[in-house]
């Protein structure tokens, strides 16, 4: 009999994912962007971008490195805070202001950001699936938060 605590998905320690995070956000913003990103591919891995907002408090121009994959023209990522049971500061950014630039290893691309709803959410949660890493247990991997974690859709804009 396996009891809650044995099915509980393990993650490595918070400390060692921000230090990883840091690092990796050094690597790409002293690279500029030629080592540390890259593009999705299908059923293999997750792309890696850089977001580029502003602070809803601050005004401060902030930068964060996200895993995403591609939904035809659309970029596609999960709010998560680590697993942890807040939203992280860059959803909140984007909530606030929803026009933003991310950084892919094919250049910058301006969009709009939106969380995803109804049919749309359930469908793209369920591409998660596909990829390893965050399909192998993904719904367990949710089941840590009291929240649903959002699916954050950029959709392309035009800059004017």
């Amino acid at each position: 009999m396996t009891t809650a605590r044995q099915e509980k998905t393990t993650l490595p320690p918070r400390p060692l994912i921000r230090t990883l995070w840091t690092i990796h956000r050094a690597i790409v913003r002293f690279s500029g962007g030629r080592i540390g990103l890259w593009r999705p591919r299908t059923g293999k891995r997750f792309g890696v971008m850089r977001l580029n907002t502003v602070g809803r408090l601050s005004g401060r121009p902030r930068m964060v490195i996200l895993g995403y994959f591609e939904d035809g023209p659309n970029l596609v990522t999960l709010a998560m805070n680590g697993w942890a049971d807040t939203e992280p500061a860059w959803w909140l950014n984007l909530r606030a202001r929803p026009d933003v630039t991310v950084v892919l290893p094919t250049g910058s691309r301006a969009v709009h950001a939106r969380a995803s709803t109804g049919g749309e959410r359930e469908r793209l949660w369920a591409t998660l699936g596909d990829y390893p890493g965050w399909g192998d247990d993904i719904d367990g991997l949710a089941a840590r938060r009291s929240m649903n974690t959002t699916a954050v859709v950029f959709d392309p804009r035009t800059t004017t």
